[in-house]
């Protein structure tokens, strides 16, 4: 089997890249080692950037994120029982965020796969990506039982952290950059409507937590736990009993209370690796970076690291100059190295550390109360939270 690019995972980025290149006129395979049904259920993120929202729908793919998805003007912070609206658009000369989950843009990307191409071969397991090096890259995978080799002129590695892709960049030329915290979230889905019609981040003295939605009719909640905690250790009644301490205000809102549908714990951490780039081996998304959920950063790095892919693509196709592929990684890691900033700024924002001191729980306060009270430091969370340019 051959083709131009070789694309290894069927997520966000691998399928938005696909995307691009089908409407560029650059042949692609994708291979996915999951079903189609574990890719299209796998609860992942679930806020899109402006700019991302806006790359789906010139790609084609806008069609449901403009129908259900839920378009979102701003925040609301709460501390010390306050509550304070961060309004984006006046903030950022017009940028929003929508509510849309992964799930859904992933069913969106592969119903126009399968009726316009490109290929995209579930249950394909990529044992090995090979010769990156050379002119002549092959991915070696296993379908239906049978070992196949799929060879291409590039390959992209959107295979995520635990994927192979990265294991082919040499360790003599990898940097990594990590960070470990000693929390994490548990999340849960309820069959609720949201209590807010807006995204609602709370600072409290006994941890963070979050009120967010996947639709008008259920709500999506976190609430930051210790490091190793398990997901069954705690009860429905004491999630929302937790919930509703840590988001109490001094007015009369409430939260609302529905069953449980779904339980599980995030990790909190920080990853990158550089370079993004290695030879005609090319890394995007979660292959390449990771940042705490709390800047809603995930999928929008990935879907940035597949434009600035696809426009090398295309310009190299075009004019025969490999530059912009060969500035891929700088490009893309100028955009990461800023959300790494802005996840951390608002993960050190929002969440107690469990080491901290009365001094450092006074600061934190008047970071927030600085949110809160300047049109500058609001404007800076705003313009981080909605997204920034594309490379």
């Amino acid at each position: 089997m051959r083709t131009t690019v070789g694309i290894v995972g069927a997520g966000p980025a691998g399928l938005t890249l696909a995307r691009l290149l089908r409407l560029a006129g650059i042949d692609c395979v994708v291979l996915e080692c999951r079903d189609r049904a574990h890719v299209e259920r796998r609860q992942r993120a679930g806020v899109l950037e402006q700019g991302t929202a806006d790359v789906l729908r010139a790609a084609g793919a806008g069609e449901r994120l403009d129908r259900e998805g839920l378009p979102h003007d701003g925040m609301e912070l709460r501390f010390d029982r306050r509550r304070h609206r961060v309004d984006f658009p006046d903030l950022t000369g017009g940028r929003r965020v929508t509510v849309y989950a992964q799930t859904e843009v992933c069913k969106d990307l592969i119903a126009l796969a399968e009726t316009d191409g490109p290929p995209v071969l579930f249950e394909a397991e990529v044992l090995a990506v090979e010769d990156v090096d050379t002119d002549a890259p092959r991915i070696r995978f296993r379908r239906d039982g049978r070992e196949e080799v799929l060879e291409c002129a590039y390959v992209a590695g959107c295979d995520g952290f635990h994927g192979v892709c990265r294991a082919a960049v040499p360790a003599a030329v990898s940097r990594v950059f990590e960070r470990a915290h000693a929390y994490a979230w548990l999340g849960v889905l309820a069959d609720v409507p949201p209590s807010h019609d807006e995204l609602v981040y709370a600072r409290h003295d006994r941890g963070f937590a979050l009120l967010s939605m996947r639709s008008p009719t259920v709500s999506r909640l976190y609430l930051q736990v210790p490091e190793g905690t398990k997901a069954e250790e705690w009860t429905d009644e004491e999630i929302w009993d937790e919930l509703d301490r840590r988001l109490e205000t001094a007015d009369d809102w409430t939260l609302e209370r529905g069953p449980l549908t779904q339980k599980s714990v995030t990790p909190m951490r920080s990853y990158v690796h550089e370079p993004m780039r290695y030879g005609r081996l090319f890394l995007a998304g979660d292959a390449a970076h990771i940042v705490p959920p709390t800047g809603a950063k995930g999928l929008n790095l990935a879907v940035g690291d597949v434009v600035v892919l696809a426009r090398a693509l295309e310009h190299e196709r075009r004019t025969g100059s490999p530059a912009l592929l060969d500035a891929y990684s700088a490009t893309c890691l100028r955009r990461v190295w800023q959300a790494e900033r802005f996840s951390h700024d608002m993960t050190a924002l929002l969440h107690r550390d469990p080491g901290a001191t009365a001094f450092d729980d006074r600061l934190q306060l008047a970071r927030l109360d600085r949110v809160a009270t300047s049109r500058s430091a609001a404007a800076d969370l705003a313009e981080g939270y909605t997204g920034f340019p594309f490379g």
